[in-house]
């Protein structure tokens, strides 16, 4: 059955958003105090960046509205939106709202706690292969882990799809019989290969395999199409290090993008206090669990609180208390020149799409476009709007919100 009659397509919302709230001029957006009071930033800018002093005023329409449970989009060459559902199916999202009928033929996903179907991405020369890669938590016989697999998207006429040639061509080992954290962005980069971000499964103490070479829990992954590890990987003449490693010691990444020098940027979640934006770099550890910022749920040191080590590279910024990042964006578009070469992030805690203006690689100013629902993903469209993935966790149904400049 089509999921059409239940959606409410292109609703605009009537009042202008402005990025954050109405703060003096040069303020940081949060006002909140940190978790974490008694630690410090290892440099001036690294949290808290104040507000731009000319907040963008935006607009909002709801593209669509009662989809399932979403986790991730993806802008087709025509401008559709590809979609994938956590429960382990695909749709396709047209401007004006209609949603195909499910596309089945991925392999089976855990459907359990932060598991399911999760990011989706289109392979560099998907106009002539129609490749795309799906990333999922995949059942085991001892447990599950984060996968990725490759297919074929065969466009129909009638603005459905089928897939065809499913493989998956990674598996995070070890296996976890866990609920939590298993990631995952796909970033495809210019010459083909794929960026892969997965967490470390949360429980302690599985999660101090972040800091372990032989584990690909908690790591970022550098892989060809067909899932092999790329030539030059930083780890491929150890032997005591999986050679598709790209950076490790990281908690749960679920926002990843690339800027206009190829780079990879991502944002991992923290506990309380510590979410990271960071610009993981070939070989180099990112402290997790050993060096962090925030404290646990419990209101206790992380690993005895340490936040700098000589041993750990330093998140370029950090959010105490989080905004809770998922999904992320270059902005390279037209239609908010103000934002050109900066980041879009996804806020869950944050119920916001939070932008990130930036200079020389550090966070310049800060300011938060509300929407009133946690934003599961964000993507730049062709017609340079931004356009925001939300979620109510309570009914289990997402909403597609297009932000653009007011007039």
């Amino acid at each position: 059955m089509s999921l059409t009659p239940r959606l409410l397509a292109s609703t605009m919302l009537s009042v202008a958003v402005l990025t954050g709230p109405v703060l003096a001029q040069g303020q940081p957006v949060e006002t909140a105090p940190p978790n974490a009071p008694h630690q410090t930033p290892a440099f001036e800018g690294q949290t808290r960046a104040p507000q731009p002093e000319q907040p963008v005023e935006t607009d909002q329409q709801v593209i669509a509205e009662g989809l399932p449970h979403l986790w991730a989009m993806e802008f087709l060459p025509d401008g559709r939106m590809l979609v994938t559902a956590k429960s382990g199916v695909l749709h396709i999202v047209t401007q004006d709202g209609e949603v195909s009928e499910p596309i089945t033929g991925l392999p089976e996903v855990d459907l359990v706690g932060q598991g399911g179907l999760l990011d989706v991405a289109l392979a560099n020369d998907f106009a002539d292969s129609g490749r795309i890669f799906v990333s999922f938590s995949e059942p085991r016989e001892d447990g599950n882990g984060t996968s990725v697999a490759s297919a074929r998207l065969v466009l129909a006429e009638d603005g459905g799809a089928s897939l065809e040639d499913v493989e998956v061509i990674f598996r995070q080992e070890p296996s976890y019989d866990g609920r939590l954290h298993f990631g995952s962005r796909i970033v495809p980069t210019e010459d083909g290969n794929l960026y892969v971000t997965v967490g470390e499964r949360s429980d302690d103490p599985i999660r101090d395999q972040a800091q372990e070479l032989q584990s690909g829990l908690g790591k970022i992954f550098r892989i060809t199409p067909e899932g092999e590890p790329v030539e030059g990987n930083p780890f491929m003449d150890n032997p005591d290090a999986l050679d598709s490693i790209w950076s490790l010691g990281h908690r749960n990444v679920q926002s990843a993008t690339l800027d206009d020098e190829g780079r990879l940027w991502t944002v991992e979640h923290g506990a309380r206090g510590g979410d990271e934006l960071n610009l993981p770099e070939a070989g180099k550890n990112y402290g997790w669990p050993e060096v962090a910022y925030g404290i646990t749920y419990g209101g206790e040191p992380i690993e005895g609180g340490i936040t700098q080590s000589a041993e750990t590279e330093q998140p370029v910024y950090y959010w105490d208390p989080v905004i809770a990042p998922s999904g992320m964006a270059y902005y390279d578009g037209d239609a908010f020149p103000e934002w050109q070469g900066d980041f879009l992030v996804g806020g869950l805690v944050a119920q916001a799409v939070v932008v990130l203006h930036m200079a020389d690689d550090r966070v310049a100013q800060e300011a938060r476009v509300d929407v009133g629902a946690r934003v599961r993903d964000v993507r730049v469209g062709p017609d340079g709007a931004v356009y925001a993935v939300t979620e109510n966790r309570g009914a289990g149904t997402s909403s597609i919100v297009k932000i653009t400049k007011a007039e």
